[in-house]
């Protein structure tokens, strides 16, 4: 078997595996079509699996732990599953799971992560962490932070989308970039992967998704694959053959945080320092904006006047986004920078 952790700290590692485990001969073929692509890093699979409804397919449970040794005893790639209970650690680790990680739904339950944690107290087993379904950012790093107590060094973090934003393109768990990196900037030091399976919740924008993680600078991909996808008992529309998980790997471009081009160099730096300087500048001049708004306020507060004025801010709105459409910027962005300026204005005229 491959030295785990050599691949833990490989640039780009690749986790792939089917949704769930279902039975000993998808198990061990899947896994030795896995292995034959030379691409991937670690097999993943699901062996509990935490369902809406308990009329669908949740896992094979324990039976599978042992279909997962025999998978790593034939093609030597270590093995990963997803744990929710203290019981599903113990058993996972008496197996000899290589990797563990904690789903969506489980790190939206502090109770849940902190029984996980005691169970996993002082053990030297990878444990990934994905993003609770929800977009809160503290909650992600509880998670952590209780893995973190119990004495879990080897943690890392898995991007996997969040739930109920249906308007944000099509996914089936929209991205929310910025939630993320806000993630990775909180907590630079853990290695982020992404999940664009889970993102996607379809094959047609796997590369799309996988791509734009590259570009971010996340650390790997943990991808969902399956003998044959269409017949899978657990997301059959996110899953695709070791083939194409082939391919689509070979189209992925890793990028460099660095380079060592002198001119390369001198440039960003140019550029960086005129970015600086435009930013004190805007900064300034929301400085002075609020300023006026405290006056306003004051205003307000001595003729007995709401401090929300809606048609008066409806007018800012309209008139602004059709000035900033015409310097290029998005209609997005602009709403997003208003409304933090508004909220920062009512805050200080309360």
């Amino acid at each position: 078997m491959r030295n785990l952790k050599s691949i833990i700290e490989s640039p780009h590692p690749t986790i792939a595996g089917p949704c769930s485990a279902e039975s000993r001969e998808q198990v061990l073929t899947i896994a030795q079509r896995l292995a034959a692509t030379g691409r991937v890093d670690v097999l993943r699979a699901g062996v509990w699996k935490p369902r809406t409804s308990p009329n669908s397919f949740e896992g094979a449970g324990d039976a599978a732990l042992e279909w997962l040794r025999e998978a790593r005893e034939i093609t030597g790639l270590p093995v990963a599953t997803e744990v929710a209970t203290a019981q599903h650690v113990r058993k996972a680790t008496e197996a000899g799971v290589d990797m563990l990680w904690i789903g969506a739904r489980t790190a939206n339950n502090p109770f849940s992560v902190q029984e996980i944690a005691e169970a996993l107290e002082g053990s030297q087993i990878p444990v990934f962490v994905k993003n609770p379904t929800s977009a809160d950012v503290e909650l992600w790093i509880g998670a952590v932070e209780r893995l973190q107590r119990c004495g879990v060094e080897n943690i890392g973090l898995i991007h996997r989308g969040f739930a109920g934003y249906t308007s944000v393109g099509n996914y089936r768990n929209a991205p929310l970039w910025g939630v993320a990196l806000e993630m990775k900037r909180r907590m630079p030091h853990l290695r982020m992967i992404c999940d664009p399976s889970h993102i996607c919740g379809n094959r047609e924008g796997l590369l799309s998704v996988a791509q734009q993680a590259a570009d971010l600078d996340y650390g790997g991909v943990m991808i969902e694959c399956h003998p044959t996808p269409d017949c899978a008992l657990s997301d059959a529309e996110q899953q695709i053959t070791p083939e194409e998980l082939e391919r689509l790997l070979g189209q992925i471009v890793w990028k460099s945080t660095s380079s060592d081009s002198t001119l390369c160099k001198s440039e960003l730096e140019r550029l960086r320092g005129a970015i600086d300087r435009l930013d004190e500048e805007i900064f300034s001049l929301i400085a002075r904006r609020m300023d006026i708004s405290d006056q306003i306020g004051a205003i307000k507060r001595q003729n007995n006047l709401t401090i929300l004025q809606s048609n008066r801010w409806q007018e800012v709105v309209d008139r602004v986004t059709a000035h900033t459409q015409q310097l290029g910027l998005s209609k997005e962005c602009t709403t997003k920078i208003l409304n933090a300026i508004h909220l920062e204005s009512i805050e200080r005229q309360k």
